[in-house]
């Protein structure tokens, strides 16, 4: 009797450099325990509310038919409006491929077994479900938000404002990658970032270094 293995690729996002991804990388023991082969494990550091993710984006287009996307939450995948959420989504399913998430009723392994009016009701209930938990991340997201503008605008009435703080070592570590001759894709893997990220510090290190090196005028 032969069994159908099911391939899966893990998402694990956080939003800032600052964050680690120590508690989502339990999901990829509990999808092997769950008996999928995990075909890859796509880790970024990004926010959920952008569309130019580039782990995302190479997940994506490397998803296969039949895979599964496995993400701790939905809003490790997306934080989008609601439109551009559903685009995401799309995208995954028009790779033969599904989403399956802790939280969500997931009713698409349901729908396979059954046929005619009963899988079209099953998965409708499914999108639906989907379509509001999407919503639910993006008005979270939104949320978050106003809260912090509202209290940065507190703390400067106040005088308290003093900014974020950038993380010097972390910028130390891209810019010796860097210069050891890294591309900005590799130096953004290596050291667990952005590709935007990288460029904004290697800038502001050849700024500095620019200034540092004009003479001063007495």
């Amino acid at each position: 009797m032969s069994t159908t293995v099911r391939a899966a690729r893990v998402y694990l996002r956080v939003s800032t450099d600052e964050q680690d991804l120590e508690r989502q990388e339990a999901m990829v023991v509990s999808s092997r325990t769950a008996g999928y082969y995990v075909a890859a494990v796509d880790r970024e550091k990004a926010s959920g509310a952008r569309p130019d993710r580039p782990e995302l984006l190479r997940m994506i287009a490397d998803l296969q038919m039949g895979e599964v996307v496995i993400a701790e939450k939905i809003d490790r995948i997306s934080r989008l409006p609601l439109a551009e959420a559903e685009r995401l989504v799309t995208a995954i399913r028009d790779k033969g491929a599904r989403l399956a998430v802790p939280g969500i009723v997931d009713l698409t392994d349901l729908a396979e077994d059954n046929g005619g009016v009963t899988r079209i009701v099953l998965e409708a209930i499914q999108d639906m479900l989907l379509r509001v938990a999407l919503q639910t991340a993006r008005d979270d997201y939104e949320l978050r938000r106003e809260r912090q503008r509202e209290g940065i605008a507190i703390a400067k009435r106040e005088g308290r404002y003093t900014g974020r703080k950038p993380d010097l070592a972390h910028h130390r570590r891209i810019v010796s990658l860097r210069e050891a001759g890294m591309s900005i894709a590799k130096t953004a893997a290596l050291a667990g970032c952005s590709i935007a990220q990288v460029k904004r510090v290697t800038a502001l290190h050849r700024a500095t270094k620019q200034s540092d090196a004009c003479p001063t005028i007495p």
